[in-house]
């Protein structure tokens, strides 16, 4: 199993290898680095493509997620990247992992070659949405995950009626409840970016469904305006997890903007 000892943690990954130019995919709350299968399975023939599990996640998930920060996640991806030996990257981010890839543009810059932000914001969280996800996350955590917190995580993450769901849907009840409240700890107390991202100057590509009800478009937009090196790609029907249910539109998106790069 690949796993890296790295900035104090056990975490897992996945390298596709090869001497193409390398992308790091870091994936969304809830979710885990087989969310961008179909991005690996359309790319990995000319690019070197990484995945890796986030603090709280998949297999790198401990049961006792310690408290931390994106700029720790930030760290964890930087510290992954070296230990590849990777000098720099492409960084594609999904939500939270949008969040990290931002903060370790900030904080590494000279690890990044270029982003690719889907369905995330430079904005700390909606207030509005907070209450529903506290009430959900107790009940979660006290309960077990319901049948009807399950419908609406799945309706806000991969949308109507997708036919992949019942996978996640499996994976979600069996996360750990200190993993849970960590993971949703971090995510609600994030700062604010949106004034800094302006010295983000590499080549930038945002990915938004119009449909996403987790981070409205608008959010999305404002990133992209703020960044000056940006480009957005708005994707019809998708909403929060694009890149898995609209990967047809998605990938060839991505593989546009990559073939910009010159690298």
């Amino acid at each position: 199993m690949p796993f890296a000892q790295v900035n104090g943690q056990h975490i897992y990954f996945e390298d596709s290898g090869g001497v193409g130019p390398a992308i790091v995919f870091s994936h969304g709350l809830l979710m885990d680095s087989s969310m961008f299968a179909p991005q690996v399975a359309a790319l990995k023939s000319r690019y070197r493509c990484i995945v890796w599990d986030e603090r709280g996640h998949g297999q790198t998930a401990t049961g006792a997620c310690a408290p931390f920060s994106y700029y720790d996640s930030a760290d964890d991806l930087a510290a992954l990247l070296a230990h590849l030996g990777i000098k720099q990257a492409v960084l594609a981010g999904m939500s939270q992992g949008g969040y990290l890839s931002l903060r370790c543009a900030l904080t590494h810059p000279e690890l990044v070659r270029a982003l690719i932000l889907i369905d995330t914001q430079a904005l700390p969280e909606d207030p509005a949405k907070m209450p529903l996800y506290q009430a959900m996350l107790q009940d979660w955590v006290a309960n077990g995950l319901s049948e009807q917190s399950a419908a609406t995580i799945e309706t806000i993450i991969l949308g109507e009626q997708w036919p992949g769901a019942a996978v996640w849907r499996e994976k979600w009840k069996k996360t750990a409840p200190a993993d849970l409240l960590q993971s949703f700890q971090t995510l609600g107390t994030r700062d604010d970016i949106s004034d800094r991202i302006g010295c983000i100057a590499v080549p930038a590509l945002v990915i938004h469904g119009d449909n996403d009800r987790a981070i409205e478009l608008p959010r999305a937009k404002a990133m992209a305006d703020a960044l000056p090196n940006a480009q957005i790609v708005v994707v019809p029907g998708a909403g929060h997890a694009s890149n898995l249910t609209h990967a047809p539109i998605v990938n060839p998106a991505i593989e546009s903007f990559l073939a910009t790069l010159n690298f």
